[in-house]
């Protein structure tokens, strides 16, 4: 249904259009920084039809797949922005409206190369090692841009990656290893790239892309679309025309009460007085 908003309304720029990429690049640079070896690090290569011409190590870090995670899905309407700002001295806090973020799962494919196979299983066995040392790909404050252009975080301070506090929100990218490739199709994905069958992992990142924000008028409301009255339920004694059927007169059959028969269990009497 579509939203109808009152005059006076100011709208933001778009905030988390660059989220899926931060992401990528944020498993290019947890991995490359974990590496301690004296050898020369990997080459990440996003082509993983490329084959090196000399024995350099690579990783492949592909993502083949974006979908909707259902089990967080929520709403399209507007509602009350968790961002707190400030106004003017003596004015009342400024009124942000946004939509409910998209959340999303982010599907990466990991392989490996090595001239030597067993020197390509441990690089994916570092790899492995690695990525299970990261409980979150990105963790920073989350950044609100205003429709003025100015960039705050919740509690309305000038954004920055080192804010902290305990009502500061933080935007939070998860990792987990997930099984979501067969063997067959992975052959066909690297088939239809033209690429050799390699070693390969798959990877699961959540995050949340967030809309724009509506700047409000101090003492307005969203409004929406009006909601349907809900239907009266029929009698169940009523016919289709109108008039009353015959009503059941039996008496109601008492329920059991669950579970096994209580000992030396008395009920309260109508005075609710116990005896000791």
């Amino acid at each position: 249904m579509n939203r109808v908003l009152p005059e006076g309304f100011q709208r933001g720029p778009l905030q988390g259009q660059t989220i899926i990429g931060e992401v990528t690049e944020s498993m290019h640079r947890f991995l490359l920084d974990g590496w301690t070896s004296k050898a020369p690090p990997p080459r990440i290569e996003e082509d993983i039809a490329f084959v090196p011409k000399d024995r350099e190590e690579v990783l492949y870090i592909y993502m083949y797949k974006v979908s909707q995670n259902t089990a967080l899905q929520n709403t399209k309407r507007w509602r009350e922005a968790k961002v707190s700002v400030r106004g003017e001295a003596g004015a009342d806090d400024e009124v942000y409206y946004e939509r409910a973020p998209l959340y999303l799962d982010l599907h990466y494919l990991i392989a490996v190369h090595s001239k030597f196979r067993s020197d390509a299983e441990k690089l994916l066995g570092w790899v492995l090692l690695r990525l299970h040392e990261a409980t979150h790909l990105v963790y920073r404050p989350r950044r609100y841009i205003l429709p003025s252009g100015r960039e705050v975080d919740s509690m309305g301070a000038p954004w920055g990656p080192d804010n902290t506090g305990d009502d500061v929100i933080m935007e939070k990218v998860a990792l987990a290893l997930t099984d979501d490739l067969t063997v067959g199709d992975a052959i066909n994905f690297f088939t239809i790239h033209e690429a050799p069958f390699r070693p390969y992992l798959t990877y699961r990142a959540r995050c949340a892309m967030e809309g724009s924000l509506m700047a409000a008028p101090a003492g307005t409301v969203v409004r929406s679309m009006p909601v349907e009255p809900k239907p009266e339920e029929e009698s169940p004694h009523e016919r289709a025309s109108g008039r009353l059927g015959r009503m059941d007169t039996r008496p109601k059959r008492s329920q059991s009460p669950f579970g096994p028969k209580g000992h030396d269990h008395r009920p309260l009497g109508d005075n609710n007085e116990s005896e000791d």
